[in-house]
């Protein structure tokens, strides 16, 4: 199927539903383990490219999960962070052949590891309100430029938001509108790049299907989850994924 062996597929489907189960029930996470399972059973570019349809339909559903006038409502108020996104994608995923994957693993782990062992350390970072327009950029720019290369630009995005102390149901609606935005414009970028063609193109069609049904039990859990859980069990996550791209980085 789709020229893998059966086991390697059902391999594929169990990581995606996994992924898209911690995407419904903290809104974020799912591009990050996908992109990692993945690439223990699939060349790195397919794996890239399989996850960009489930990751542009996940977030469609996220970001209007409240309506169509709350989704446009973050789009106004956080156009810095998605436009300097989209532009960072749409640069760095045409270097995507040129930039070692190691150093990449390494440079974003580093960072989400330190900022998520801080925060459950108890060290609150706060950007003055002043700042916020100067850090919606800084925070699009290096979540795109990762974003571009390896499909994940989810972290500092993250790390933003719960600087800025956003709610929680606020919180997982801004990262669905700029996960979408962004993960349209990698989709794009990637059909300009060749990543994405018509060998890779019909993987990530077929991994939409078991993202919808974990998205779905993932928003069940998320609706029974208070403020402080939400916040606690996301830093972990942050802290699991920055120590998971280090080990990966390491091992390259």
């Amino acid at each position: 199927m789709f020229g893998l062996h059966p086991m390697v597929m059902m391999a594929v489907v169990a990581i995606t539903l996994a992924a898209s189960f911690v995407k419904g029930a903290i809104g974020f996470a799912m591009p990050m383990i996908m992109i990692s399972g993945f690439a223990s059973v699939l060349p790195a570019e397919q794996a890239l490219a399989a996850l960009i349809l489930p990751t542009v339909v996940s977030n469609l559903f996220q970001a209007f999960r409240q309506g169509i006038a709350p989704a446009f409502g973050a789009v106004r108020d956080w156009w810095r962070l998605i436009a300097t996104t989209c532009v960072f994608i749409a640069i760095s995923s045409q270097l995507i052949r040129s930039v070692p994957q190691a150093l990449l693993l390494g440079a974003l782990g580093v960072p989400i590891m330190i900022f998520a062992l801080t925060q459950l350390a108890g060290l609150q970072i706060r950007y003055h309100a002043d700042n916020r327009p100067m850090a919606e950029v800084l925070t699009g720019a290096v979540g795109g430029f990762y974003g571009g290369l390896s499909g994940v630009w989810g972290p500092p995005t993250i790390a933003l938001l719960i600087s800025t102390g956003t709610e929680k149901t606020e919180s997982v609606r801004v990262q669905g509108v700029v996960y979408l935005i962004g993960a349209v414009m990698l989709l794009f970028a990637h059909l300009q790049s060749g990543v994405l063609n018509a060998q890779t193109l019909p993987l990530s069609a077929a991994l939409v299907v078991p993202t919808l049904i974990g998205m779905a039990t993932g928003f069940r859990l998320h609706d029974r989850l208070d403020a402080m859980r939400f916040r606690h069990w996301t830093l972990v996550i942050l802290t699991l994924i920055g120590a998971n791209l280090i080990r990966q980085a390491l091992m390259m």
